[in-house]
């Protein structure tokens, strides 16, 4: 009878080790699945971070785009206002000389009409440039300025916000990943603008002393 029981209790033994067993499988196989999920997800995070500082990139290159037209624009409003100077120096100069031909051909029109000769034309009559007139028109022209469009309250809210993710991002010492940003496409047009205000100036500066 003893041994009945020891082989009964055996037998429960090995039953509850099978169930276990079992279980155990089972557990084993979701914790081997869960284990693959996780992998997979930390190679998309990876992934994701990567796509972020890629973002980031780009909209901190738009930030320094934004303040190199700025620069530029400074740097036209100052070329615009000391060609606007030297402009009206020009025209007061031209005016002045207007005031001195009109006496001198008065004076030899009236002349000519004693010895029986035609009027000398005049200035208008030879060519409109050299009109004050004209001269006059234009300055009306030159004085009108282009308004500047006021900047998309989007773009503005985005350029700040990248300016204060810069500043973070520099504040924070423990990111070890550096990226290389390329330079922005606006540097090129920037040196074309300096190009072309040098070039201008090249060529008012060699009429001026054509003229004078």
């Amino acid at each position: 009878m003893a041994d009945e029981q020891e082989i009964m209790c055996k037998l429960e033994s090995i039953k509850e080790i099978r169930n276990k067993t079992l279980q155990m499988e089972k557990i084993k196989a979701r914790l081997k699945a869960e284990f693959e999920a996780l992998e997979s997800e930390e190679r998309h995070l990876k992934e994701y971070k990567q796509e972020m500082d890629l973002l980031l990139q780009e909209k901190m290159a738009h930030v320094e785009e934004l303040r190199l037209i700025h620069a530029d624009i400074n740097v036209m409003e100052n070329t615009i206002k000391q060609s606007e100077n030297d402009l009206n120096k020009l025209l007061e100069s031209t005016r002045r000389l207007h005031e001195e031909y009109k006496p001198l051909k008065e004076h030899v029109d009236a002349l000519r009409m004693t010895l029986g000769l035609q009027r000398l034309p005049d200035l208008c009559e030879e060519e409109e440039k050299l009109s004050l007139d004209y001269f006059e028109k234009q300055k009306a022209e030159w004085q009108t300025e282009p308004q500047e469009p006021p900047i998309p309250e989007s773009l503005a809210a985005a350029a700040a916000a990248a300016q204060q993710l810069q500043v973070a991002r520099k504040q924070d010492t423990r990111q070890t990943a550096t990226f290389r940003q390329q330079p922005p496409p606006m540097k090129v047009r920037r040196r074309n603008v300096l190009g072309f205000l040098f070039c201008h100036w090249n060529v008012f500066m060699f009429r001026k002393r054509s003229v004078f």
